[in-house]
């Protein structure tokens, strides 16, 4: 193989995107991209009060913007047979931009639960009276401390040409198997797995600490107290159900290469289904307004306003339509 970067043997140069994952793409950037547009104006145009966890949503809303409109350019890519054709300076920011709101929209999902779980279970908690103030400083630190953990990935070349058995390639994927490692993608890989598994836990201990707490207090019977269980459980489904996959199928190919490295067929069907289950990281930006719906009456309220002033609006064009000579 003829490539930039020296490359693990058993890598093949098929086509590792499917029809499903271009499928998954295209919903994703069709339905999640207006509805994070609008959930955006709602936060910006039709929210009048403001409350720490309405910040950590807003925040959210920025890092799925941000996902969704790196997307196309994996789609185009899919399409292509993965062929990347926009340089390598845009293949080292589109990754980059990819992993840092991946990490952004974990790691503010996380502190929305941890948020409703100190109120429900330490309302006396100082957490549990955060200021706005408080909150902005804490949702500026996180976005510091992501983009720092992913700023390797703009050090090193991502992008491997070349030509294997007389057909050209062109890969633009943060997950290349190297013969070295560098450094770099050493970091990326510890912390796209860290970032999974410590707020997995987290969210499941809130979830059960929640449910247990209003359990004892005989508070679980209240419709209040019910949709605090119901938004923390929304989150972990939503987290569990949209980046388990790809944590999974990627741990299976580090085994596989390091255990058994002369079984490529089986190597490269784990690395295929990883790349499909990367399709389903993108999807939380896709489903993520449904927890602006169920954890802040706030956005419900702005929602409900917005879209009253605007069936008001067509409603009073309507009638000086039908009125007009």
């Amino acid at each position: 193989m003829n490539a930039t970067n020296e490359a693990f043997h058993c890598i093949s140069i098929q086509n590792s995107g499917t029809l499903f994952l271009r499928i998954m793409m295209i919903i994703e950037v069709i339905v999640g991209l207006p509805l994070n547009i609008i959930a955006l104006v709602i936060f910006c145009a039709g929210m009048k009060l403001w409350k720490p966890h309405t910040l950590f949503l807003f925040n959210l809303v920025i890092a799925d913007l941000l996902v969704l409109i790196s997307v196309p350019f994996r789609f185009d890519t899919q399409f292509r047979g993965e062929y990347w054709r926009f340089g390598k300076v845009w293949c080292n920011i589109n990754l980059f931009m990819l992993a840092a709101n991946r990490s952004a929209s974990i790691a503010f999902m996380t502190v929305v639960a941890l948020d409703r779980y100190f109120k429900v279970v330490h309302p006396h908690h100082r957490i549990s009276h955060i200021t706005l103030t408080q909150s902005g400083w804490l949702a500026g630190l996180i976005w510091i401390s992501v983009v720092a953990f992913r700023i390797p990935l703009m050090t090193i070349k991502l992008l491997q040409k070349g030509s294997h058995e007389g057909q050209n390639f062109s890969w633009c994927r943060s997950f290349n198997a190297y013969n070295v490692t560098p450094l770099a993608i050493k970091v990326h890989y510890v912390a796209f797995t860290a970032e999974f598994f410590l707020p997995w836990f987290l969210l499941l201990f809130c979830s059960a600490q929640i449910a247990y707490s209003l359990h004892k207090r005989r508070m679980d019977k209240q419709k209040k107290v019910q949709k605090a269980i119901l938004v923390v459980g929304v989150i972990s489904l939503v987290f569990t159900f949209c980046f388990m996959p790809s944590i999974v199928t990627g741990l299976a190919g580090m085994y596989i290469r390091v255990f058994h490295p002369k079984d490529c067929k089986l190597y490269n069907h784990t690395t295929h289904l990883f790349m499909n289950c990367i399709g389903f990281t993108y999807l939380s930006s896709t489903l993520d307004p449904v927890i602006y719906c169920f954890s802040s009456t706030i956005f419900r309220d702005a929602l409900k306003s917005c879209i009253s002033r605007l069936g008001f609006k067509n409603f009073r064009a309507a009638n000086s339509s039908d009125s007009s000579p």
